[in-house]
């Protein structure tokens, strides 16, 4: 599949190399190792219309499509992967209030969302249950003209420097089935009865700040419900295709730097008395990290299509970020082992691209869930008669 970017998306990708060059990849070992959240590179992000990317334009937004997210994605993951978290789970928050949100939310919440001044974090996943959307047990109950929300949300990404929240709760606890019963409603961080607790200290995906959310009795007004209520279920499901199209270009990105620092210190270290790029172990290696990039790439451009068409592609996004994830870890490891010992030690980057890997197989669904979406679904185009 030959996919030609167009004049806006070349602009887009030379424009965000270009900033990842001179404001990321000098920094970013410095941010990554403290654990620091990178406030200086975030402002520059949003004085560069970053936050904005999903948003459109009649708001403020860059209103880039699937294909344009994908090229943003991969060239700020490939300076340093976190940076694509700050902006992940806030770009969702505002396609869904795009999509799904009504005329009100949309003037009052678009335009502040594509300048940075809200800055979003998404509550899913809770202590006692991740990729099982469904079975979530936070909870918002009728009340008045409020919502009462009580409940827990674990692993929430931007935690403690969101302004605001997309939090998934469950309005209907009697539904039949446990997935209508689920809703969308928006938080301000500052609410009564609503914290942030818990810094969660990982292994890798450094400098982002990730916690758990507390709810109890906490009053959010009925005008934060995102669409209808009951309707947040199938909501997410559609965001959640074009979030894991986002986490499979962190992977191209990540892959990518794998490859290209590979292939690079290949060609200058020298061992045996040639570089060993001219040993055959590795260029066995590089051959396959540059085979599996590619096929990553493919499947990410060919969801990313279907999704700018407005065809169903779970499956699609599935294999993807599944493809994409696993590849980019093998890549990550085999680069520890072109690099040797100092692939292993913190002055090179190699050693936080192996940390930061393991996340995209986990996060966004694992990638076990992935093969069971992908399987059902091929089960329901293939069925036998």
């Amino acid at each position: 599949m030959d996919i030609q970017l167009n004049e806006f998306q070349l602009a887009l990708q030379s424009g965000v190399r270009k900033f990842v060059e001179q404001d990321v990849i000098p920094d970013a070992m410095r941010y990554e190792h403290n654990d620091e959240y990178p406030h200086a590179i975030v402002n520059k992000m949003k004085d560069l219309g970053y936050f904005g990317a999903l948003v459109p334009e009649e708001f403020g937004g860059s209103e880039m499509d699937a294909m344009s997210l994908v090229v943003f994605t991969e060239e700020l993951s490939r300076g340093w992967m976190s940076l694509t978290g700050v902006l992940g789970s806030h770009s969702m928050v505002g396609w869904l209030i795009d999509k799904y949100g009504n005329n009100t939310q949309r003037n009052n919440w678009l335009p502040e969302i594509a300048k940075g001044e809200m800055r979003f974090g998404i509550g899913i996943t809770e202590p006692d249950g991740g990729s099982d959307v469904a079975s979530l047990r936070t909870t918002a109950k009728r009340d008045g003209q409020n919502y009462i929300v009580n409940g827990s949300k674990m692993f929430i990404t931007n935690s403690e420097n969101a302004t605001h929240f997309g939090v998934m709760v469950r309005t209907n606890p009697n539904a039949e089935k446990p997935h209508r019963g689920i809703s969308c409603i928006l938080v301000k961080r500052d609410l009564d009865g609503f914290k942030v607790s818990r810094h969660l200290d990982k292994l890798g995906y450094k400098g982002i700040r990730t916690g758990e959310l507390n709810f109890q009795d906490c009053a959010v007004g009925v005008s934060n419900l995102v669409g209808e209520e009951n309707r947040g279920f199938q909501q997410l499901m559609s965001a959640l295709e074009l979030g894991r199209i986002q986490v499979a270009s962190r992977a191209l990105g990540l892959h990518r730097a794998c490859l290209e620092e590979s292939l690079s210190y290949a060609q200058q270290r020298k061992s045996m008395g040639k570089p060993i790029v001219e040993h055959q172990a590795i260029q066995l290696k590089l051959a396959d990290m540059a085979t599996s990039l590619e096929a990553a790439r493919q499947l990410t451009y060919k969801a990313a299509l279907m999704k700018d068409n407005d065809q169903r592609c779970d499956m699609e996004a599935g294999m993807a970020k599944l493809f994409a994830s696993d590849a980019c870890q093998r890549a990550s490891e085999m680069a520890i082992h072109i690099h040797g010992g100092y692939g292993y030690i913190k002055e090179l980057p190699i050693e936080r691209y192996y940390r930061d890997s393991i996340l995209l197989q986990v996060g966004e669904g694992t990638n076990d869930i992935q093969r069971i979406v992908i399987a059902k679904r091929l089960v329901e185009k293939y069925p036998v008669d």
